[in-house]
């Protein structure tokens, strides 16, 4: 079974490589602070891990304060501990020599999803759940921006994005409002043609890819990978069925363009064109 696993990495490591070669010049650009901010360390067993949002980030980030020795069981860890509680560190707060030392001698993982059904997921968690932060800051924007004959109450609140309209904002070069790690690229979040990631991980084969992962680095063989879903979790998960039926909402042209914004993503890690 390990030897599989060990082969299904080196495949993906040597596509990600060669997609690189191929479509990016920046192998020899310096690594800044900024390329590695999304990276969180785990010093104990010397790991670090890119954080892909819609990829089991809440999960990977419990496993990581549990090696830290910051709880005892993923499970004891609430959702806003995880995101709000700043247990981990992250690599660019560290000095230019600390970084480096890491990136050098430390085990780097990231975990990417297919595109589309990441897309859907976070625009299902931000925009159809009450949110104090995605409605005024990119709902009200979007609504006025791309909704004809909008209600006075749609543009105060930003509350009730449309997924078309949502689409419209990711596509559109002059965005009203910026970028958001839930749906940017991962060849940005992460810089995979800059840093040398050795494990790449998919959520579609979270449960096997996260335990060999573990396995790799020692951890204790009491921890394993949770599985639970902790954000409306009476909620189905975003399949490719769900995520089949939020872009029949779209126009071909949109799929397409969608597609294409996303294809460096689909190509280095080896999605097939939906």
């Amino acid at each position: 079974k390990w030897k599989s696993l060990y082969q299904i990495q080196g495949e993906r490591k040597r596509i990600m490589r060669e997609t690189c070669s191929k479509y990016k010049s920046n192998n020899r650009r310096i690594i800044t602070p900024y390329h590695v901010s999304r990276i969180f360390v785990e010093d104990k067993y010397r790991v670090l891990y890119c954080e892909v949002p819609k990829a089991g980030c809440s999960n990977w980030k419990r496993v990581l304060m549990v090696l830290n020795g910051l709880a005892s069981s993923t499970k004891d860890i609430q959702h806003n501990t995880v995101h709000y509680g700043n247990y981990l560190k992250r690599l660019d707060g560290f000095d230019h020599k600390g970084i480096y030392h890491r990136l050098n001698t430390y085990t780097k993982m990231l975990f990417i999803r297919e595109p589309f059904e990441k897309l859907v997921s976070a625009f299902r968690d931000k925009f159809e759940h009450p949110n104090n932060y995605y409605h005024p800051v990119f709902g009200k924007a979007i609504i006025s921006r791309y909704r004809v004959n909008a209600t006075k109450e749609a543009l105060r609140t930003g509350s009730g994005v449309k997924f078309e309209e949502f689409i419209q904002y990711l596509l559109d070069v002059h965005r009203p409002v910026g970028m958001d790690i839930h749906w940017d690229h991962v060849n940005r979040l992460c810089s995979p043609c800059l840093i040398d990631y050795d494990f790449v991980g998919k959520f579609e084969s979270m449960e096997e890819d996260a335990n060999f992962f573990l396995h790799l680095i020692g951890a204790p063989q009491n921890l394993t990978f949770p599985k639970f879903k902790d954000r409306h979790s009476n909620e189905e998960r975003t399949t490719t069925k769900i995520t089949q039926q939020y872009f029949a909402q779209l126009s071909p042209s949109q799929r397409q363009q969608s597609y294409d914004f996303y294809y460096m993503d689909y190509l280095m890690f080896n999605y097939s064109k939906p």
